[in-house]
């Protein structure tokens, strides 16, 4: 690891490298990733597979426009049921195979993020049976460590945002609440954020700093990771793009170092 960024690790214990992507190749390591394609079983019209490439050691995602419709890519180690298309009663479709879950310990990712209003970009967990049952600690937490909101809906390039979710996505949905992090100017423009995940909960940390506590719910299951980015006006009733989004002035990227996964030695 010498040649690359020294991660700043939460101090006082001894971290172990368990799992890394570097983005030293010319291409995405698909032996390590998958695009999400689906939201709540339906094939979404702002995820693709364009607009992703890999140089200069760094994962570029880019927003793109195609036959005047928005849309951006969406990387995952794993799926759960959402991802799929599923019909009848019980809408469960089969997984595919998962390419990282893990539970537990201090997951990392360094990058820049998008410049302009009308797209995001996160870096979260996700479990593969969120909301199958309402103990959190059997269906799993979605662990948002960093998405570039400043405030519910409010897209930000300077502020970013905590959270957690539990009990599904209906009715039961519960909330840790969105804690916004302001972020302080950096030579490159790059940020590194970082969730320390234990029995006890999930410590929040933004370049190097812890910013926030979570306790209220902890996944006891294996999660998968997520880096993703999303055009904004998608989920509405009236699915379109946003005014933001279609003043947005292309190219616009969201630009990834490296993410880590380590574990107590």
């Amino acid at each position: 690891m010498s040649k690359y960024y020294e991660s700043p690790l939460p101090s006082g214990k001894n971290w172990k490298l368990i799992w890394n992507d570097e983005f030293d190749g010319d291409s995405l390591d698909m032996s390590k990733w998958s695009f999400r394609h689906h939201l709540f079983h339906k094939e979404y019209p702002a995820y693709t597979e364009e607009g992703v490439a890999v140089f200069d050691g760094c994962l570029h995602i880019q927003v793109v426009k195609k036959d005047g419709r928005y849309c951006s890519a969406q990387l995952q180690t794993g799926e759960n049921y959402l991802d799929r298309p599923g019909e009848g009663i019980w809408p469960i479709a089969p997984f595919s195979k998962p390419k990282f879950l893990h539970k537990y310990g201090y997951y990392e990712c360094r990058c820049r993020l998008p410049r302009q209003k009308g797209w995001w970009a996160a870096f979260w967990l996700q479990s593969p049976v969120i909301g199958c049952s309402p103990d959190p600690k059997q269906s799993g937490v979605e662990v948002d460590i960093m998405e570039t909101f400043s405030d519910y809906g409010v897209i930000s390039s300077e502020t970013v945002s905590n959270n957690t979710h539990w009990s599904g996505y209906g009715k039961d949905h519960k909330s840790g609440g969105l804690f916004p992090v302001k972020l302080q100017p950096t030579d490159d423009g790059f940020h590194v954020f970082g969730v320390e995940w234990s029995r006890d909960g999930y410590v929040f940390y933004t370049d190097g700093v812890e910013t926030n506590r979570m306790t209220e719910a902890v996944s006891d299951v294996e999660q998968f990771i997520l880096v993703t980015t999303e055009c904004d006006g998608f989920r509405r009733e009236e699915p379109g793009p946003t005014e933001d989004l279609q003043k947005l002035v292309l190219p616009d990227e969201f630009t990834v170092d490296y993410v880590r996964v380590w574990d107590e030695a």
